[in-house]
């Protein structure tokens, strides 16, 4: 890979003793900690009007001193513990409507030492997409959410900036009998859903989003815009299921459309501990997984006033009249009856799961600013919120659920919930090393923790709770290492330093997330942005370990960048060892 030496590394700290420049990753970021004091917002504008192709970049461009800076910032914010008094701001946001405007902002972030966030729908769990230590640049790609639909070839091309909720509504208007198998929450943006992985109540027939994608548009650290083509094999496997924001700006996905059914069935049947909840629940860690992959039914513990609750939910790609059979042979503790069932279109399924009541307009999947969540029954997404994620191999003793709602009894256990996703049927038969995500044969289901609450005031005492919670689950979910999942981002797991983090560090919590696979995902890394340009506290770091770049002092200069190619060698582990440019 050709790199311009001295776009990514300030010439005072190269060192031209020989033919030879060397320089440390410390110096490459060294600058940023006195930034703030010396930043002039004027030369990071007056540098994106000199290198975008449109005239109207000023159009969407927002400083700390524009009106609607605020507005913008914290439109599409989720999760109100990034949006407090002492939350770091960017600079500037930079809201691009065409390639050429995410060009200049990735080019003059580079040349004025600026970190760069990327912003699809705004829902990463620990503000990632959007806050910073460090002084920074948000690109939001809300301006960015074309949606094309080719029923014919069963395929769509959807934006970065779209959300979940505008892709399914456009995928309906073209065919009622096609679908996508992606999240429930309308306003996740598709960007950073697909490329964490992103799952739904699909996945046990057709997988994650991540394993329905044909091809993609990102832009990488040298503002050259790629497709799969030109990006090749290996970039393309790690932005499904590696977070494409360790590797580029995420353009725009080119989706595989599915076979959905003119008719599904839905039901939500509440069971309290009276009614033998825990029983039911204990049964279906048995059977879920094994079912019919057309049927969808996952779990949610959460408490209603005083009283624990298990809530089934379920999806099925068929008829009432054939689903009760199903349900009758393999979960009659359950007691389905037909009247539970409602048969609807794919399309009035997805409104439903996403919390939307009956009779609803259609129209408000296309709503950004939608506060439906999908998960909690009238709950909502915008809210100080803390989640966190396991993987299970073995069915949980029942005797273990009785620790499970003491924690929920507590106080701050009122708005929480646990969400048992079934896995097995097209989840077990995807190698895991297929795409970034690993998680796939030999889990029977996935846990999602969350708990919710209503002012900064009370976030450390409900954030230890869940802390504690998870503390508990320990002995019940999976081990060496225990996994995690990139869509439900979680600190807690470990975190890149601010400067220089080395590989081995990273891989205590890259190896959560992604198992084998992140040692491939750091190869990848090295090769597309060996500078790290594209970082935050959760990135893939690159191999930068004795570091030597090979430029002759002639060539070695600020108006004359020389292009240097990087080569790497293995340890035992498969780790790149040793990495230089020549």
């Amino acid at each position: 890979m050709k790199s311009s030496c001295t776009s990514i590394i300030p010439f005072a700290f190269i060192l031209l003793l020989s033919y030879d420049c060397w320089v440390t990753f410390a110096n490459i970021h060294a600058t940023s900690s006195v930034l703030d004091d010396h930043y002039d917002d004027n030369l990071f504008l007056d540098c994106l009007s000199l290198h975008s192709d449109n005239a109207s970049i000023s159009e969407v461009i927002y400083t700390k001193s524009h009106s609607s800076y605020s507005s913008v910032l914290n439109f599409s914010i989720q999760n109100f513990r990034f949006s407090t008094p002492n939350t770091p701001k960017p600079h500037v946001i930079v809201t691009p409507s065409d390639v050429s405007q995410i060009q200049a902002a990735i080019k003059c972030s580079q040349k004025h030492g600026l970190e760069v966030r990327i912003r699809s729908g705004g829902h990463d769990f620990e503000g990632l997409s959007f806050v910073s230590e460090v002084p920074f640049v948000i690109i939001d790609l809300l301006n960015l959410s074309e949606i094309s639909v080719d029923a014919e070839e069963q395929t769509a091309w959807v934006q970065a900036g779209a959300t979940l909720g505008q892709l399914y509504y456009r995928i309906a208007e073209k065919s009622k009998n096609l679908g996508f198998p992606g999240g429930l929450c309308p306003t996740v943006g598709a960007g950073g859903h697909i490329s964490g992985g992103g799952y739904g109540v699909m996945l046990r027939k057709f997988g994650l989003a991540a394993d329905n994608i044909v091809d993609a548009h990102l832009i990488d650290a040298k503002g050259r815009f790629l497709d799969r083509k030109s990006m090749g094999e290996d970039l393309f496997w790690a932005i499904r299921g590696g977070g494409g924001a360790s590797f580029g700006v995420i353009v725009a996905w080119k989706v595989r459309l599915v076979t959905v059914p003119s008719t599904v069935t839905r039901f939500l049947v509440t069971r309290s501990l009276d009614q033998n909840a825990t029983e039911i629940v204990h049964k279906w860690q048995y059977v879920a997984h094994k079912f019919h992959e057309d049927l969808f039914i996952e779990v949610t513990l959460s408490r209603v006033n005083s009283m624990m609750v298990a809530i089934f939910s379920s999806v099925f790609l068929g008829g009432v009249d054939r689903l009760l059979p199903m349900m009758r042979e393999s979960f009659p503790e359950l007691g389905l009856t037909k009247e539970d069932c409602t048969e609807m279109s794919w399309i009035e399924s997805v409104q439903n799961l996403a919390g939307f009541g009956k009779g609803q307009s259609l129209d408000l999947l296309l709503d950004r600013d939608s506060q439906s969540n999908g998960v909690v029954v009238n709950g909502t997404t915008k809210a100080f919120f803390k989640g966190k994620a396991d993987y299970v191999k073995e069915p949980i003793p029942v005797n273990a659920f009785e620790g499970i709602y003491d924690k929920f009894y507590e106080e701050e256990g009122q708005i929480a919930f646990m969400v048992l996703v079934p896995y097995g049927g097209k989840m077990s038969e995807i190698s895991e090393s297929e795409t970034p995500y690993p998680h796939r044969a030999g889990n029977i289901y996935q846990i999602f923790y969350g708990v919710f609450w209503g002012e900064d005031g009370a976030s450390q005492r409900h954030i230890d709770w869940l802390r504690r919670l998870y503390s508990y689950m320990t002995p019940y979910v999976s081990k060496n290492p225990r996994a995690a999942y990139i869509n439900y981002r979680d600190l807690d797991v470990g975190t890149n330093n601010q400067g220089y983090t080395s590989v081995e560090q990273a891989s205590v919590w890259g190896n959560k997330y992604f198992k084998n696979n992140f040692k491939r995902l750091v190869h990848v890394k090295t090769m597309v942005d060996p500078h790290d340009f594209f970082r935050n506290e959760q990135s893939i770091p690159p191999l930068i370990d004795n570091l030597r770049i090979s430029c002759p002092e002639s060539t070695c200069s600020p108006s004359s960048p020389s292009e240097i190619t990087p080569l790497l060698r293995e340890d035992s582990n498969g780790f790149p060892s040793s990495y230089s440019f020549q």
